[in-house]
């Protein structure tokens, strides 16, 4: 493979990983579990920071059936950084985010720190950590 080749791999490699964090956020703002749990490996992980780490599909879809179904979330991604590694790779990117909670309109940010794989389906999260730098109660 040739140099401009490489920087092209990587460039696309970026974009789909990049893409990833924006279906993310759209899947949750839609509340489409399908399209969310998606974006996974089939063995993929996911930490929303409750305490539960949600591993494969079937874990991560059946978890935000039930989150969806009682809370609305509407997350904006941001400052999306990835670092390549063949097959694998890093990331993270800021989250703004807008809920209802328990009825009660809530407003914070925090980040995600990601890792992804390249699956036959194309790139995939292996594993999303969500840390939440701030929650508070948008009322009040």
């Amino acid at each position: 493979m040739t140099d401009d080749e490489r920087r092209l791999r990587a460039m696309l490699d970026r974009d789909e990983i990049r893409e990833l964090a924006i279906r993310y956020a759209h899947g949750v703002w839609r509340k489409d579990v399908t399209a969310v749990a998606a974006l996974f490996a089939a063995d993929g992980e996911m930490d929303a920071g409750t305490g539960e780490v949600m591993r494969g599909r079937d874990a991560i879809r059946a978890t935000y059936e039930r989150t969806f179904a009682a809370d609305d979330f509407f997350p904006t991604v941001h400052n999306h950084v990835v670092e390549l590694g063949g097959d694998e790779a890093r990331g993270w990117c800021d989250l703004e985010l807008r809920a209802v909670m328990g009825g009660t309109r809530m407003s914070g940010f925090g980040s995600y720190a990601d890792r992804y794989v390249r699956t036959p389906d194309g790139w995939k999260f292996r594993s999303r950590v969500l840390k939440m730098h701030e929650l508070t109660n948008a009322d009040g």
